[in-house]
């Protein structure tokens, strides 16, 4: 978390980073992605359904092991990854508000925050706020 980064590790990432968050959860069925169900997560009053993607060397994303959380109606709810790009500190991203773009659901709001060792989110440190709108696949 305290790697300096210049405009063009920024853009790097910002690249990576969109691309995974657009494609999810379509990259999840790509080749040479293997995919395991672990065990369901409690979060309040839900239990969430994890898939856990190992992903492939050629693919240019957060690291190669990453964690999707589902809810029962079977829309992201959380990713759980490592930024490797800054020295693989654990991230989890909550994902909400879900719009809909050419028949295509996706949370328009994500926010992601350190992990801890409970594997929990701390809120108090925020480290990604993005928002989408007028989002359009053509």
């Amino acid at each position: 978390m305290h790697t300096p980064w210049d405009p063009l590790h920024r853009a790097y990432f910002n690249g990576e980073a969109v691309w995974t968050y657009l494609t999810t959860p379509f990259l999840l069925i790509m080749d040479g992605v293997r995919v395991e169900e672990t065990d369901a997560w409690r979060e309040g009053e839900e239990t969430w359904r994890v898939l856990r993607a190992h992903l492939p060397a050629w693919m240019e994303t957060h690291c190669m092991v990453q964690e999707f959380f589902f809810g029962e109606d079977m829309m992201l709810r959380r990713h759980d990854y490592r930024v490797n790009i800054a020295g693989g500190f654990p991230v989890s991203q909550l994902t909400s508000d879900y719009i809909v773009s050419d028949g295509i659901h996706l949370p328009s709001v994500r926010r992601a925050y350190c992990r801890g060792p409970d594997r929990r989110p701390i809120t108090d440190m925020l480290l990604v706020s993005i928002d989408f709108s007028d989002v359009v696949f053509e």
